[in-house]
């Protein structure tokens, strides 16, 4: 029987990193398989976790549902007959919804060899309002049908703004287990063992998540509506708040009273490989402008590796609004810059990178 853990989460939240510490602290020993679902044109997380000596099977797909109800299925039978893991770790799109990846798990014809372990939200809890705000539909679907909620970025956050997080998470799934202890204080087997304490929970969200699709496949009859990319529109609820005001949702994509969106309706990403160098000094110049909305639109991640100038080591870098971590690691094959946010501009992007 292999396991199957969904590690949801917005862009940069921080499911990455969460990986990374379970295989280091909960999963040595373990056959586990990633499979990743990139929203961009560029994959990169694959360098990422290429250290951790994980086979990874990408799949660069702007509509998260079409990949999954297309190629997923697929992709899973050949893992699973390829590798025989006892695990298998899904870390979907950031912009992804988490009920299209769970529907997409229950729907597999191999019931006998696989079981749905957990489905977990990663959260920045210091975005939370924000993201609520400009992105309900995605942020909101994946904390609605989580298990587990694990909250990334709490170390020093003040009590205040970490009890309005919870606050806002509570009103949209009130059972989950959240975990607001920051990472660096807790194992990872302390995490896991939260994580697989939910399977009653997942079970019954999944029962919810199957009806739901039920409910919305009856509707797309009697309305004929399909979202034009070869998926059926599942869902037409959960648009966050603001649009009860007649506003609209801040990041491009109006009249969405009665819509259902995909990724690549509201999310934009822009991708280069590249063998251009950078030293560190410019690289952190260049991540602190992507704060700059009205230059770049908004940036709500980039991510990459790059050749350091003068050395023969390489830079992997990592950007959120407020935050930029880079650090060296070892070379790849070429340099990527992969950026993904709302309303992009393209030609500004590469005038900044100068690629």
């Amino acid at each position: 029987m292999t396991k199957i853990d969904i590690i949801s989460g917005f862009v940069g939240a921080g499911k990455t990193t969460l990986i990374k510490k379970l295989l280091k602290e909960a999963l040595q020993g373990e056959q586990v398989v990633l499979i990743e679902n990139e929203f961009g044109e560029i994959g990169v997380d694959s360098g990422f976790l290429k250290e951790a000596g994980i086979e990874i099977r990408e799949m660069n797909s702007g509509c998260i549902c079409c990949s999954l109800v297309g190629d997923f299925g697929t992709s899973l039978q050949e893992v699973i007959t390829t590798y025989h893991p006892q695990r298998i770790l899904i870390e979907p799109s950031g912009v992804g919804k988490l009920s299209d990846v769970m529907k997409a798990v229950e729907d597999l014809p191999m019931k006998e060899e696989i079981r749905l372990n957990s489905a977990v939200a990663v959260v920045d809890a210091s975005k939370c309002k924000m993201y609520i705000k400009n992105f309900g539909e995605f942020f909101l679907n994946q904390i609605a049908h989580a298990g587990t909620i694990v909250l990334s970025r709490t170390a020093g956050m003040a009590e205040e703004k970490l009890n309005q997080a919870v606050g806002l998470i509570r009103k949209e799934n009130e059972k989950a287990v959240i975990i607001t202890t920051p990472w660096d204080l807790l194992d990872g087997r302390d995490i896991l063992q939260t994580l697989e304490q939910g399977n009653s929970l997942e079970k019954e969200l999944l029962g919810q998540v199957c009806k739901d699709h039920e409910h919305d496949h009856d509707h797309q009859h009697d309305h004929g509506e399909h979202c034009g990319c070869g998926c059926h529109d599942h869902e037409h609820h959960h648009h966050g708040h603001d649009h009860d005001h007649g506003e609209h949702c801040g990041c491009g994509c109006h009249d969405h009273e009665h819509h259902h969106h995909h990724a690549d309706e509201v999310f934009a990403s822009w991708g280069k490989e590249t063998h251009h160098g950078f030293t560190e000094e410019e690289l952190q110049k260049i991540l602190e402008q992507l704060e700059e909305e009205h230059t770049y639109g908004m940036v709500l991640r980039a991510k990459g590796m790059v050749a350091q100038s003068g050395s023969g080591d390489w830079l992997y870098f990592d950007y959120v609004p407020g935050e930029i971590l880079i650090r060296t690691g070892r070379p790849d094959v070429t340099g990527k810059l992969c950026v993904i946010g709302a309303q992009l501009k393209p030609d500004a992007l590469q005038a900044l990178w100068g690629v």
